[in-house]
């Protein structure tokens, strides 16, 4: 994507860098580090472990192993501040090291990204609290890419939809106060669905705080919650339970798919090495040195953990595309780097030899890229051409576009019996029921008994937790039309009614050209996202109208301002499960001023898209695919 104004990626790295360092470098001397583990990939995003050891850490162990060792005087914790259950651990190992031998430990615990009044409870019931020193990593958004940030909260859907615990909501609002104290109030929030409610008046109430902290103290020179940005156009927040749907397709783009059927971790993949070959001898040497947890075991020798991100060249290509056209694109570039290879022969003086060995280190590293990426697509092929895949697609799509869910049943009754992989399975009857309003009582309790029967008992702990996240329910009404919505604009509708919106959205769009994409059903090859959709109701108005009423789109601004909120959709708004934010933030007009003058006029404005509960890599493509549009329009960061 182009350069984005106002907001660099770089300085929240950075700054993370230097909160960690800085916490390392107040425990005096050598140290071994007890991790969380998943705590390390967040973390090797913006350090590297050679960093960490000239921070003096020697050793670094896993929380979740308890096998820290006393070979050092300082022993350092860190780990998240909400989970009582690594608390707890890490009071456990602090008494055994203490019990161990006659060394004095110092223990430091660093909580990311706060202290909590429930671990400073527990390490005070076990005994430990005064013999710790404690501080806060306030580590809150991370850096995947330049226009992706990420919270990095692995239990945030649980925690919301399942648990009811509001405490992601609360980190999100921290993250954004943090963005808004260094540029300025976000001039315009506008969201759907209820916990983009409760995260809107979140922060709307801690700025008023800062407002009245600042006033009571008489400060003068500061004019934050009184200054809009003039850099950042607007956030859209969307709850995650607005479109449950999407998360529960099959993801189709090429970064997508990696994480559908490898899984990708803080822009790491785990692959087998027969599939993207060994590492390079250096690469495993340095590996090898700056692992100090517990040594590898056979099987994971076979692994090999590959880096998708946008350094490399060829993965930042891929990355977007839809799969069905990944093969031509690797063969393109192919057949180029032959052809560069090549051109060696033809070099007839010393200029153009010399030229070509300064780009040969660019073609190796070009060359292995291609290597990995043709293994890697070659090895998803084998699961993409099977008969299992082929079959959950079709299920998958039939009931994207509207088709009568009972005639699908005998399908998804094959799956079951032929014993396809849980997962799968449950995907597709929620699917279902998101879509349809829920499933005819009579069906959802077939269901149940068969994979009951064919997966065993312990399942009913798994349905039962489906049921409290309103994945999967009983319809009251017989007919799947007839869903119950909200009334008033900002009303809280029980569900998304898929069918309406199908239309009014155009969430199906027939012919999809996924070799030059016109449209953001790309991604799901015919299925518009709703989450993106929303998104391109603030800020593609004309645009969307022209595509849906099926004139022609040509030369129609396609990126326009979030200034009118949801204007001109709002009958398709309120079809859409939860209530519907549009908040205006304004200042006084000698502040505003004086933030234009410091800032200037620039055009080119950052809309941020903040999903509450997490993303699928399909809809970050698709939130690019919008950006690319236009440029000099807000760019993006998700």
């Amino acid at each position: 994507m182009a350069p984005y104004f106002g907001l660099d990626t770089d300085q929240i790295k950075d700054r993370a860098r230097k909160d960690l360092l800085t916490l390392l470098e107040g425990v005096q001397g050598k140290k071994n580090l007890v991790l969380e583990r998943s705590l390390a990939g967040p973390i090797g995003v913006f350090v590297k472990f050679s960093t960490l050891q000239d921070y003096g850490v020697d050793k670094v162990f896993w929380l979740e192993n308890g096998n820290v060792d006393s070979s050092q005087r300082n022993i350092v914790f860190l780990a998240r501040g909400e989970n009582p259950s690594q608390t707890q651990s890490i009071a456990e190992q602090i008494k055994k090291l203490q019990r161990k031998g006659p060394t004095d430990h110092e223990f430091s615990i660093f909580w990311a990204p706060r202290r909590t009044l429930v671990c400073d409870k527990i390490l005070e019931n076990e005994g430990v609290l005064g013999d710790v020193n404690v501080s806060e990593f306030p580590l809150f958004f991370i850096p995947l890419e330049k226009d992706v940030l990420s919270l990095e909260l692995p239990d945030s859907f649980r925690d919301l939809f399942l648990r009811k615990d509001p405490t992601p909501i609360f980190h999100a609002a921290q993250a954004l106060m943090l963005m808004q104290q260094h540029h300025g109030l976000f001039p315009r929030i506008i969201g759907k669905g209820d916990n983009a409610r409760r995260l809107t008046d979140l922060l709307l109430r801690m700025r008023s705080e800062i407002a009245v902290s600042e006033k009571s103290s008489g400060r003068s020179d500061s004019m934050f919650g009184l200054t809009p940005s003039n850099t950042i156009e607007s956030v859209i927040i969307i709850d995650r339970e607005v479109d449950f749907a999407t998360v529960l397709l099959t993801q189709l783009t090429y970064e997508g798919l990696i994480d559908e059927l490898v899984g990708i971790q803080s822009n790491q993949a785990e692959v087998d090495t027969s599939v993207v070959g060994a590492a390079p001898s250096s690469q495993q040497s340095h590996d090898s040195s700056s692992r100090s947890a517990p040594p590898a075991t056979p099987q994971q020798t076979l692994k090999r953990k590959i880096q998708l991100d946008s350094n490399d060249k060829l993965y930042e290509q891929l990355r977007d595309a839809n799969f069905a056209i990944v093969g031509g694109l690797l063969n393109k570039v192919a057949r180029r780097l032959e052809s560069d290879y090549e051109s060696r022969h033809t070099a007839k003086s010393t200029s153009e030899l010399r030229e070509f060995v300064n780009k040969l280190p660019g073609y190796q590293a070009e060359q292995q890229s291609l290597k990995i990426h043709t293994g890697l697509a070659e090895d998803m092929m084998k699961s993409t051409r099977s008969d299992i895949f082929s079959r959950v697609l079709e299920i998958q799509q039939n009931l994207a576009a509207g088709t009568e869910p009972s005639s699908l049943h005998e399908m998804l009754e094959e799956l079951i019996a032929r014993n396809s992989p849980l997962p799968i399975v449950l995907r597709l009857i929620c699917l279902e029921s998101c879509i349809s309003g829920g499933l005819r009582p009579k069906d959802l309790e077939n269901f149940k008994r068969q994979i009951v029967h064919a997966y065993g008992f312990q399942h009913l702990l798994t349905l039962d937790a489906l049921e409290k996240l309103q994945l999967l329910q009983a319809r009251a009404s017989a007919n799947p039309l007839m869903i119950p919505t909200s009334v008033g604009g900002a009303a809280s509708g029980t569900k998304t009614n898929y069918n309406y919106l199908r239309k009014v959205l155009r969430l199906i769009v027939d012919e999809v050209n996924e070799q030059d994409p016109n449209d953001i059903a790309y991604v799901y090859s015919g299925y518009a996202p709703l989450s993106v959709r929303l998104v391109q109701c603030v800020l593609q108005k004309q645009f969307l109208a022209n595509m849906i009423k099926g004139t022609n789109t040509t030369g129609v601004s396609a990126v326009s301002s979030a200034a009118q909120g949801w204007r001109g959709f709002d009958e398709a708004v309120k079809n859409v499960r939860g209530k519907t934010i549009d908040e205006v933030q304004s200042g006084e007009d000698k502040a505003v001023k004086a933030r234009q003058i410091l800032n200037g006029h620039g055009e080119k404005r950052t809309v941020i898209v903040f999903f509450l509960g997490g993303i699928t890599f399909t809809e970050i493509a698709a939130l690019r695919f919008i950006a690319k549009q236009e440029d000099g329009k807000p760019h993006f960061i998700t």
